[in-house]
């Protein structure tokens, strides 16, 4: 198995995008789970204190306020760090769900080809086909005001076809080796040789590709956040931060680039690990 090969492991830590990616990710995830003890004020505080400048605008940075307040007078500093506990969770919890319905379909459609394979995969195709911004706006008139559960219900439900895809191509490569031809001789059961020799072989693509499903989905979220379909006020995200903003993105600057570039270097994080651990896990490295 290439993810237990101490080569891939000695490629892993020579990788410097891999070692820049995974700093960046645990400074992130470390800021969002220290947020209650860093945040200088509750996110959804509307502050007392003067929060509006002379000239009518938020006030600048300070040391109670380190970016200032928003345009509705919290801290803007709380609101990113307790942002990025929502656009983490949401983006965790869809990669689970894509993974977990991609491996599931995916395994079950190579495996057991012929008429299951097609089925599923017609099936899939069927919701490759669905425009994803139609769908989520729809599903927002349905529910209005939905709970990060819900949208990260949304977006793994509609993302996992691509992770289905590729776990079925991979599936069918490992069924026609010798090693599952020879537990099949042995007597082995089709469910022992999926748990013990599929899906052993799978793991490496799946950890490389769940990386790259959570930087799109941090996107995703940030994305129908900001056009108002995503997570719903107040409770903070980037993408809250980043429509809430807007109307000030040229007179006060700061309030759009902090969550842009927090999504930034997250998204670029993510990207860089699954680089280095897509090299690290290819057998031919």
């Amino acid at each position: 198995m290439a993810w237990l090969d101490p080569r891939a492991l000695q490629r892993l830590r020579a990788h410097r995008g891999a070692a820049v990616g995974l700093a960046l990710i645990a400074a992130v995830t470390l800021l969002a789970l220290l947020a209650p003890w860093i945040a200088p004020h509750p996110p959804d505080e509307i502050l007392s204190a003067r929060v509006v400048g002379d000239d009518g605008l938020p006030v600048s940075p300070s040391w109670s306020l380190p970016l200032g307040a928003d345009p509705v007078g919290r801290c803007a500093f709380s609101r990113l760090l307790f942002g990025a506990r929502i656009s983490l969770a949401v983006a965790a919890g869809a990669t689970l769900l894509v993974a977990a319905a991609g491996v599931l379909v995916g395994v079950t459609a190579g495996y057991a080809g012929g008429v299951v394979d097609a089925l599923l995969m017609r099936g899939v195709d069927a919701l490759m086909s669905f425009p994803f911004l139609l769908v989520v706006m729809a599903l927002n008139r349905i529910i209005a005001h939905p709970k990060p559960w819900v949208v990260f219900a949304v977006l793994g439900g509609l993302a996992w076809p691509s992770m289905a895809r590729q776990v079925r191509a991979r599936t069918m490569q490992l069924r026609a080796m010798d090693f599952v031809a020879a537990a099949r001789a042995l007597g082995a059961s089709h469910l022992r040789v999926v748990v013990r020799h599929v899906l052993p072989n799978l793991a490496p693509l799946v950890i490389v590709v769940s990386t790259t499903v959570v930087a799109e989905m941090i996107l995703a979220e940030s994305a129908l956040t900001y056009l108002g379909v995503g997570v719903a006020p107040p409770t903070a995200s980037w993408g809250s931060m980043l429509q809430e903003s807007e109307p000030l993105t040229r007179s006060v600057p700061r309030l759009t680039l902090a969550p842009g570039l927090a999504i930034l270097i997250t998204v670029c994080g993510f990207n860089l690990l699954g680089e280095g651990l897509r090299d690290a896990l290819d057998p031919r490295g």
